[in-house]
């Protein structure tokens, strides 16, 4: 058997294995009838990302359960690709032509398409070469991209079958829509922000007498000039003798009238507010219940239109200004209030989105969503952490009708044609070269293009090819489960949902997994603007994708807070395994291939510690397929860490370090470390596949082998209470030690008392651990103690663990030491006491302060107590 190198070279092994997996095609599916398929798809990344650590996560997460999956033996695809990012994608390009002094526009539509498909050619795989350093385990020969020539059918496919069902319908509504994209933008789209704005109340006067007045509240007086009416709650006790009166709008000089209308709050403002339909949804509907004049007064870029008068191509924002500087100087402006409330944003460039009457095309998602919330009620589709579902229970209640067009042009383009002649509405996957109703070759197609979301919510079948029926889409369709973060529950996995039913007849996926987000160590989510990010790459290049991936698992929880420091953690874990296995493969000679684990470890000839190591592995195996098969992958890993760190390395290795002569410590130790090799691979599959070529040289990789099987036997409880006893003795010891700083090279005396004569035996037995790993040069198993003065003791189940003083310190100085000591902290405990009872600095400090200090009074105290104990024990 070869050895394994000083260093783990992490550099050229990382190197070495994605090179191999891809070369060898490992991870590659086909259809078995024979196997259990598992399917995994990935959520697709945006062909202009790059490698940031919520995808770290979130594909290592995905990268454990399919390696642990295909080592269960069932035939697994993790199916890779990107997605296209309409308005991202289109929004890197448009930089390129502004830095050459160009618009899309200037190039027009074909060649600024072609600029894009060449861009997309150059940069848009870098994420996916980056995602196999992670060690990602896909089936990359089946890469999709969400606008290549099958996928754009499927699409197209699933626009014309709503359609012709009525689900799909042009509308003129109010709409999201982003001034600096120039495009209408989802509900989902636009993200809303707290913020801190303002509330201005103006006066509009009366027609008949323009000294008096009404004062309405707006946060955007930009708007009042398309205002066309003034609404007032019909039971508003104020306002009743009001409604059906004129009043003039400022500035604009156009006659309004009051009108009544159950949806205004008589609580908001002065309970008088300005109806803009063409600028606010609930104005629009309340212009449609009252057949009001709908005045758009911008320009899609946001800026005033003709319809605003003297404000005519001012920005939005600028006309505000001046309109409220003319509301002042006319008297008509009240007051201004400071008011938060949660502002649209575009999700793509932050711009703040304007509520614009728009035509565009919908989704009707109200029958669409009825399967879809059956599937969740009735448990076929569960969500990890289960508290999601309230959450996406209540979005598919409450949903709304989807705005899928859009005014950009790199996407799918809208399959639908107009006839120019007799206007008829043409809906074809294929361009049509005549209109089915005149005839006429006059056809002109929209020219907007669809909603990214409404390319990727296919995903699960559109990257198994269809429409076309195949094997693929028979065998791997339901995938298994989805691995996401929170913020697309809407954008995507919800409406993921609603189409596998629709289109596929049955649910896309059983088991939604919902992970946290990654986070700096102040909990600040990580991002470029703060200049908090910690870039994968990087840590991959200084600490190795093992150390990566293991790290953020270990991590993780609700939300992840990490720091460049914790990666020492999978760092340092894989240097373990590392020069563990060289340790074992360096004293291990006489190997038996079918040496077998659960033989040996019901053997009474075997030593204790032996059995207990095997014992704890076979537990330690159920315990990481547990934690696995529910998706609790860091409960997963501190088991792994635990059993190799701890139980394996630290106390096995240590044990029988003097023991290697013997066959059986060799062949147990290797067969162990064969078998945490498979159970820590899909964590580190970079370390293991390494250690694992070597040991098994000429056999096929460790990542298609069978996961290690598990092994129940009602003699383990005993094995490892036993272990276990000895495990505390030692730690019990070494502790005293410690706190009374002896020497770590001083062999020491130790008395075991017990009345137990079981125990009395199991110490006897083993007694040789016991004084080789606590340092005991002289070790007494008795039954009853002849002096307890000078002693050091604790306390282990039913034994005393003794080790006497007197020759190892000097009683009389330490006595003197630890009575200087609890005076010191009598005086610290009785400052803070005397701080904490005075009313003034509690009611005046912060709270986190008085917290501080409470905690800190606590800790002294019980400084105090251990070390009134320490005295108590030398007298």
């Amino acid at each position: 058997m070869k050895e394994l190198s000083k260093r783990f070279d992490f550099i050229s092994i990382d190197e070495k294995w994605c090179k191999y997996w891809e070369e060898n095609d490992t991870f590659s599916a086909k259809a078995n009838p024979d196997k259990e398929p598992y399917t995994i798809v990935i959520p697709p990344p945006n062909v202009t990302g790059i490698l940031h650590m919520g995808h770290a996560l979130n594909n290592t997460l995905q990268d454990i359960i399919i390696r642990y999956k295909r080592m269960k033996g069932f035939e697994t695809l993790w199916m890779p690709g990107t997605d296209h990012a309409g308005i991202a994608t289109q929004n890197v390009v448009e930089k390129q032509l502004a830095k050459e002094g160009k618009s899309r526009q200037d190039v027009g539509r074909d060649a600024f398409l072609e600029r894009l498909w060449e861009w997309k050619k150059e940069y848009g795989d870098t994420i996916i070469h980056q995602l196999k350093k992670l060690g990602s385990s896909c089936d990359w020969n089946r890469t999709r991209f969400t606008m290549d020539e099958g996928y754009s059918e499927a699409v197209k496919t699933v626009f014309i079958k709503l359609y012709e069902k009525g689900l799909v319908y042009q509308g003129e509504r109010i709409i999201n829509w982003c001034p600096r994209c120039h495009t209408a933008l989802s509900d989902e789209e636009a993200e809303h922000q707290e913020t801190h704005g303002h509330l201005y109340h103006i006066k509009y006067p009366y027609k008949d007498n323009p000294k008096e007045h009404i004062i309405v509240a707006t946060t955007r007086p930009e708007t009042m000039l398309g205002d066309t009416a003034i609404a007032v709650n019909p039971n508003d006790e104020r306002y009743k003798g009001l409604i059906g009166k004129k009043i003039i709008l400022p500035l604009i000089e156009r006659e309004l009238e009051i009108i009544a209308d159950e949806f205004v709050d008589p609580e908001f403002g002065t309970g008088a507010v300005k109806v803009t339909p063409a600028h606010d949804p609930n104005d629009f509907e309340i212009g449609k219940r009252h057949d009001l004049e709908f005045i758009n007064v911008m320009h899609p870029d946001g800026r005033i239109n003709e319809q605003g008068g003297k404000f005519n191509e001012l920005d939005r924002f600028e006309a505000r200004k001046l309109i409220v500087k003319e509301l002042k100087e006319l008297d008509l402006l009240v007051r201004i209030d400071t008011h938060s409330h949660a502002v649209g944003h575009c999700y793509r460039c932050s711009t703040v989105i304007e509520p614009y009457l728009s035509k565009q095309w919908f989704v009707k998602m109200k029958p669409l969503a009825e399967p879809a919330i059956e599937a969740v009620n009735s448990g076929k589709i569960k969500f990890h952490p289960q508290r999601w579902t309230k959450v996406y229970m209540n979005w598919m209640e409450n949903i709304r009708d989807w705005c899928i067009s859009r005014q950009i042009w790199w996407g799918h383009r809208i399959p639908i044609w107009y006839c120019q002649d007799c206007n008829e509405i043409i809906a074809s996957s294929q361009d049509p070269k005549k209109c089915p109703k005149c005839s006429s070759t006059k056809l002109r197609q929209d020219p907007d293009v669809l909603d990214t979301w409404f390319s990727s919510w296919l995903w699960p079948f559109a990257t198994l090819d269809w429409p076309q029926e195949n094997e693929d889409l028979k065998y791997f369709y339901p995938t298994s489960s989805l691995f996401t973060a929170p913020e697309i529950i809407f954008f995507w996995v919800a409406r993921m949902i609603i189409a596998g039913i629709e289109f596929m007849g049955d649910i896309p996926f059983s088991d939604v997994y919902l992970h946290g987000t990654v986070r700096d160590a102040k909990g600040r989510k990580m991002s470029k603007s703060l200049g908090n990010a910690l870039d994968p790459l990087e840590i991959i290049s200084e600490y190795g994708a093992d150390a990566l991936r293991f790290s953020l698992i270990m991590n993780s929880g609700q939300d992840l807070f990490i720091s460049k420091e914790k990666f020492e953690i999978g760092r340092n874990f894989a240097n373990k395994i590392w020069n563990a296995s060289r340790l074992i493969l360096m004293n291990a000679k006489d190997i038996d291939p079918d040496f077998d684990l659960g033989k040996t470890s019901v053997c009474e000839t075997v030593a204790l510690p032996t059995r207990w190591i095997i014992a704890k592995y076979f537990e330690t195996v159920l315990l990481v397929s547990n934690a696995i098969e529910n998706y609790k992958y860091s409960e997963a890993e501190s088991h792994i860490y635990e059993f190799f760190w701890n139980n394996f390395c630290d106390w096995y290795l240590e044990i029988i370090k003097d023991q290697w002569q013997d066959t059986t410590v060799q062949n147990v130790a290797v067969k162990i470390l064969e078998n945490s090799l498979k159970f820590i691979h899909p964590f580190m599959p970079f370390v293991t596949e390494e250690i694992w070529s070597i040991i098994k040289e000429g056999e096929a990789p460790i990542s298609v082998q069978n996961w290690p099987e598990t092994l129940e036997n009602a003699d383990n409880a005993k094995t490892l209470s036993s272990m276990q006893t000895l495990v505390d003795i030692v730690i019990s010891i070494r502790n005293i030690r410690s706190q009374w700083k002896i020497n770590p090279k001083e062999k020491i005396e130790c008395i075991l008392v017990t009345t137990s004569d079981e125990t009395s035996s199991l110490l006897n037995d083993n007694s040789s651990i016991i004084k080789a790993l606590a340092k005991v040069g002289t070790l007494s198993i008795t039954q009853e103690l002849e002096s307890t003065k000078n002693n050091a003791t604790a306390v282990v189940e039913n034994i005393k663990c003794i080790v006497p003083l007197g020759a190892l310190i000097d009683i009389e100085q330490e006595k003197k030491k630890t009575q200087a000591q609890i005076e010191q902290q009598q005086k610290a405990s009785s400052t803070l006491s005397n701080r904490l009872n005075n009313e003034k600095f509690v009611s005046n400090a912060p709270t986190e302060v008085v917290e501080k200090e409470k905690a800190r009074l606590e800790t002294i105290d019980l400084n105090i107590k251990e070390l009134k104990e320490v005295i108590s024990s030398l007298e």
